[in-house]
């Protein structure tokens, strides 16, 4: 039985194993099925451009072997095109990313911090499944001087919301009584 995308499954095995990541955090993270994820690293399946896409950015791929995975999964991508005119026929076309806002609030149940000398990454997780696993639903990674900034901002946002609010008071006031007007008696 032939596999047909077994190198790029295998590459980007290798990438989660290097990264110290499971199947079930890198699945939370490009938000996907652990068994899709499977079949992908297996070379049973070939991940759209989209989601090819997502795992480069999230295991921060440098351009020369995200090339190799581009082409390892039958993407065809000219450099030589970029600033030309685009490619026309479907087999070398042009590549655009466009990013749709997400306007949900993920609420999580615990928090993972890691650092080292490039910066803070940060890991939200949710309990998730029959096993209670912690789910990433969240990374974000930043500098050491934006994460002071965050602590700083959150450690005020939360010394603000801890006091109680000054309370606002509609002031209603009793309706009047209007009186009813007479009956007028109409000449005929």
């Amino acid at each position: 039985m032939q596999i047909p995308f077994q190198k790029l499954g295998q590459e980007l095995k290798d990438i989660r194993q290097k990264h110290h990541e499971s199947l079930a955090e890198v699945s939370g993270a490009v938000e996907i099925d652990i068994e899709f994820l499977e079949r992908i690293e297996s070379g049973q399946e070939r991940p759209s451009e989209d989601l090819l896409i997502l795992l480069i950015s999230h295991f921060d791929i440098d351009e020369e072997e995200s090339l190799s995975l581009w082409q390892a999964a039958g993407y065809y991508f000219d450099q030589t095109n970029i600033d030309r005119n685009p490619p026309t026929n479907d087999l070398n076309r042009s590549l655009v990313v466009m990013m749709a806002l997400d306007s949900r609030i993920l609420y999580s149940d615990n928090v993972e911090v890691s650092t080292d000398k490039k910066g803070v990454v940060v890991n939200f997780l949710q309990q998730s499944g029959q096993a209670n696993q912690q789910i990433p639903i969240a990374r974000i990674g930043m500098s050491h001087e934006q994460a002071k900034d965050l602590l700083q901002s959150l450690h005020q946002s939360l010394v603000n919301g801890s006091s109680p609010p000054v309370q606002k008071r509609l002031m209603v006031s009793k309706p009047r009584k209007i009186p009813k007007n007479k009956k007028s008696k109409s000449k005929t």
